[in-house]
């Protein structure tokens, strides 16, 4: 059948002719355009190569702070709240793809912003998102610092390790495509994949007879909810999500990409949480308890050993969430530009510009700020609950506006994602009240200093 436009062309509705004007158009949309012709090309990594990178930025040595998590809530809960979260980390990151899939030209969540609030959405977003993964890369640095200080027993100045963790994690983040740093993110996997393997065969060997394990604990909300929110901050990986997708040959193959993530974490996080604190055990009179890392429970000497095969994945996890930050901006200098796919002085040049200003941002974060994990933490609560949680819920209504109540399938769903919007307000407001109780009550420790931070 004829529509006005196509008998206008003489072309019938789904031909290949359509089908090909309609791939044309969407390339344009796009925001690398349309790359038959560039010089260098950003959509080349397949959906594996796209899950690799998401298990890279989300996998790294924080794995090891879950089986603390697990001493606090008991066996029981804390596998409950791992596969809850799972399940609801990989609903949103579903309705993220989908988003995408609707919407092409996004590439951050400050497109998205754009599309739901005007251009005070793509700045708030867009800033919410540069800022969220700034501190990230900072913290990275910071880990370098208690790797190095671990390893050299404190060789020299904490101040030299965090330039050279600064330096490293720069010349990592120079390749201007994602198909580049893949590789990098495989050894980053292959590099925490061993270390939790290792500590857990550690706490194995080491492990000093019968130890009475937990199903359940009696704790205090407080210290629950900090725990709940180290196994939350575990899935924390959907502010790439659109900018991973962008450099995806075909997009709508994200659910494999996703589906990778989410088995691998969620089978990883289960079994080194559980594992380990089921050798290591709660704290009692005369043992502390599996300590936050694991890696801290084990000897001195294997301590060592799982602390420098954790240096690649400390260091990598930092560089596939510089890139990101890094190709937001350079995204919005030169997009509908052909400046963005040539290897020219001016494209070069900005791109190393670039990840050189956003690095050494990250590492005057790292070195300045007080208490930062608390105020990580603070951040993470503010933008990371809405960037995995609410924001996807938000997306959805937006897609789904006049249909809530459609049918029965539309109505469970309506129903779903307005208890995703709550979790997202609870994570929110009870992590910025534990957050600022924290940094309220931990003592200013100096910042620039040579001392030992191990």
């Amino acid at each position: 059948m004829f529509d006005g436009k196509n008998a206008a062309d003489g072309k019938v509705d789904g031909s290949p002719e359509n089908d090909l004007e309609k791939k044309l158009d969407a390339k344009q949309l796009e925001p690398f355009g349309n790359e038959e012709t560039a010089e260098i090309k950003y959509r080349t990594m397949k959906w594996w190569h796209c899950g690799m990178l998401m298990i890279a930025e989300n996998v790294s040595v924080g794995i090891l702070s879950l089986p603390s998590a697990v001493a606090t809530l008991g066996m029981v809960p804390a596998a409950i709240m791992i596969l809850f979260v799972s399940a609801l980390s990989w609903y949103t990151g579903y309705v993220i793809g989908q988003f995408k899939l609707r919407h092409p030209e996004v590439h951050s969540m400050g497109d998205a912003g754009e599309i739901l609030m005007g251009p005070f959405g793509r700045e708030l977003l867009g800033l919410g998102q540069l800022l969220l993964l700034i501190f990230l890369m900072a913290s990275n640095i910071l880990m370098f610092n208690i790797l190095m200080n671990v390893l050299t027993d404190h060789g020299t100045c904490t101040l030299v390790f965090g330039v050279v963790g600064l330096i490293i994690c720069f010349l990592g983040a120079l390749p201007r495509t994602m198909d580049k740093v893949y590789w990098m993110s495989v050894i980053s996997f292959l590099s925490v994949f061993v270390a939790t393997v290792l500590t857990m065969i550690t706490v194995g060997v080491e492990s000093k007879g019968h130890i009475k394990n937990e199903a359940t604990t009696d704790v205090s909300f407080r210290d629950g909810f900090l725990a709940v929110t180290n196994i939350i901050f575990a899935y924390l990986a959907h502010v790439a999500y659109f900018g991973f997708m962008s450099e995806t040959e075909d997009p709508r193959t994200f659910n494999k990409s996703l589906a990778m993530l989410q088995i691998v974490d969620t089978v990883l996080y289960l079994v080194s949480a559980l594992l380990i604190y089921h050798y290591v055990g709660p704290e009692t009179a005369t043992s502390p308890g599996v300590q936050s890392p694991a890696i801290l429970s084990l000897s001195p000497l294997m301590g060592k050993i799982a602390w420098g095969l954790s240096i690649p994945t400390t260091i990598l996890s930092g560089v596939v969430l510089g890139h990101v930050a890094c190709k937001y901006i350079y995204v919005r200098m030169f997009r509908g530009s052909d400046k963005m796919h040539s290897r020219s002085f001016l494209s070069i040049g900005s791109w190393v510009g670039i990840c050189l200003a956003v690095w050494v941002v990250a590492w005057i974060v790292a070195e300045s700020i007080p208490v930062f994990n608390d105020l990580l933490s603070l951040i993470s609560a503010v933008f990371g609950s809405w960037f995995s949680f609410g924001l996807p819920a938000i997306f959805w209504f937006y897609m789904n506006k006049g249909r809530y109540f459609q049918n029965w399938k539309k109505t469970v769903l309506t129903i779903t994602n307005v208890l995703v919007l709550a979790i997202a307000f609870a994570i929110c407001g009870l992590g910025l009240w534990v957050s600022g109780v924290a940094i309220h009550e931990d003592s200013v420790s100096k910042s620039w200093t040579c001392a030992n931070t191990a």
